[in-house]
């Protein structure tokens, strides 16, 4: 983007200007001044809004303005005189309750009190916003932090659309501002306007809008990202949201974090929730949601809770959240990273809120749906080993106890398999894994790295026969590292996109953390079978 380089051209000019500086203290301004100014043209280069930090509360710690004075000076001067030669008012009314404006100053809260106004979406990322505790005023505030002469990605925007909504259904008038009130806040509000009026062009939206405030105006990538998002049907509004949550998920989770559940959604999404029962299950409510014209599911408990709620979404486009209660979460972790793990509901949340959504495959196992993998040996022995007691008490930790004791019992497998069309083969192992998608903590599914859950293919490790659990133990090692060191001789991995598997040594195998005794195994991939709120990366 242009404006990165008359940033970093700025930079450069300082830095030249002090080498040449023949006093310490002009030096060290100008280092200031250049390192400033270099750090705002690499927030530009690779469109990276959060180098400033801003916080929810519209505030940019100490430690990040101190770093950017300079340029900060230089932009409030600018807009300052802008705004006092601006030939439109600061704040201007485009509809009847939604408003257009610019950067927020103290003088501005008395327009906003006149007119009633009791939301205020900040689309700046360069600077501080009021305090609306010190102004008294009991302003509902949501900051979405964009570039100046960028745009907002589709996460920020449906964020952005979604809270607009919500305001105005809590009978709430609403101010969108940035710095000038003339290009990113303009991109927010044609959006939301056109989100409202799907036949309209954004050319339309935009002339509407420039009537009533001559100075707003678009570059042309953000006219570009409006067009390309309006044509691809991703501006959409009144999603109607429920959440199916399993109460006893997880040791009863659910009591424990619904409220900040309906506290994060409930601010900008219209939520019905419905919880499992003996008598209705995760399917059979989300088929309800689905008579109902649900566009949102969310499944809130464990793994065993979402495979019965995406059994209802397969190959439909309604949306599947998750919020993980369980106690591995592994599917969270594998969409997700992580960040699921330490941060389970926040994560999620957030997640949902951004409003990205990929497709990734399904398999079915037995015509039973699975989602992340099937097992014989150790892994369904590790899940036949850890009890509801332990994993209450345990949570994670029951499963290492439970894969140690399988190891330690070190069952030799003969199994008959076949992959795909080929002949059936012999393999002797203690432990294979048929995976759709597994997180890096699910070690037995790592035989070539982390599967991707999206390439329309299973796969399959298992480990080479041993007599002692050491050399088990250097396998499960070389795993965690499977994918960034060659392949060992003691894992072996293969693809597929059907597996068939059998042996009279086997009376129970696992699907997703559940145990089953219907034998032999028949598993064929689904790709791209669901639809699954998740970053896109």
């Amino acid at each position: 983007m242009p404006v990165a380089f008359y940033y970093l051209a700025g930079g450069l000019a300082s830095f030249i200007a002090l080498l040449f500086s023949p006093h310490l203290v002009v030096t060290l301004l100008l280092a200031w001044l250049c390192l400033s100014l270099l750090a705002v043209s690499l927030a530009y280069l690779f469109n990276f809004a959060e180098l400033f930090r801003k916080r929810e509360d519209g505030r940019i710690p100490l430690v990040i303005r101190w770093l950017f004075i300079p340029f900060l000076v230089g932009v409030t001067l600018y807009n300052s005189w802008a705004r006092k030669h601006d030939k439109v008012p600061a704040i201007q009314k485009i509809t009847d309750n939604l408003y257009l404006g610019c950067r927020l100053f103290t003088a501005d809260v008395e327009t906003i009190k006149n007119e009633n106004i009791a939301a205020v979406l900040d689309v700046t990322a360069e600077f501080d916003a009021l305090d609306w505790s010190l102004q008294g005023e009991n302003i509902a505030y949501l900051n979405i932090p964009v570039l100046d002469h960028s745009s907002p990605n589709v996460a920020q925007l449906n964020h952005a659309l979604h809270w607009l909504q919500h305001q105005h259904k809590q009978g709430r008038k609403v101010l969108v501002h940035c710095a000038l009130g003339r290009g990113r806040s303009v991109l927010v509000v044609a959006a939301y306007l056109l989100a409202q009026q799907p036949d309209s062009s954004a050319q339309d939206v935009l002339e509407n809008i420039r009537a009533i405030r001559q100075t707003a105006r678009l570059n042309r990538w953000q006219f570009k990202q409006l067009e390309f998002l309006h044509r691809e049907g991703k501006l959409r509004l009144n999603m109607q949201t429920w959440i199916i949550a399993n109460p006893v998920a997880g040791g009863g989770k659910w009591q424990e974090c619904q409220e900040q559940i309906k506290h994060i959604l409930g601010q900008r999404l219209d939520i019905k929730i419905a919880l499992t029962s003996l008598d209705e299950d995760g399917q059979q409510l989300a088929e309800q949601a689905i008579e109902q014209g649900a566009d949102i599911i969310i499944a809130c408990g464990g793994d065993g809770t979402i495979t019965e709620v995406a059994s209802a979404l397969l190959n439909k486009p309604v949306q599947l959240g998750i919020i993980p209660l369980g106690t591995a979460n592994a599917l969270a972790q594998a969409l997700c990273g992580i960040r699921s793990k330490l941060l389970p509901i926040d994560t999620a949340c957030e997640v949902i809120l951004a409003g990205e959504s990929r497709q990734i495959d399904t398999a079915w196992c037995n015509n039973k749906l699975m989602l992340l993998l099937s097992a014989v040996g150790f892994e369904q022995q590790m899940i036949e080993a850890a009890s509801r007691e332990e994993k209450n008490q345990l949570g994670q930790m029951a499963y290492l106890l439970g894969l140690w004791r399988a190891i330690e019992n070190n069952q030799q497998l003969e199994l008959e398999v076949q992959f795909d069309e080929d002949p059936p083969c012999i393999i002797h192992t203690h432990s294979m894994v048929v995976a759709n998608a597994a997180p890096l903590t699910t070690l037995l599914a790592l035989g070539n790295g982390e599967p991707d859950l999206a390439d329309g293919i299973l796969d399959v490790t298992w480990l080479t026969p041993s007599d002692t659990s050491s050399r088990h133990l250097l396998s499960l090692t070389e795993l965690a590292v499977a994918g960034l060191a060659p392949p060992s001789e003691n894992i072996r991995h293969q693809q597929a996109t059907r597996v068939r598997i059998n042996s009279p040594q086997l009376d129970s195998y696992v699907i997703d953390g559940e145990v089953f005794d219907d034998l032999p195994l028949d598993i064929r991939i689904q790709p791209g079978s669901l639809r699954v709120l998740a970053p896109l990366n």
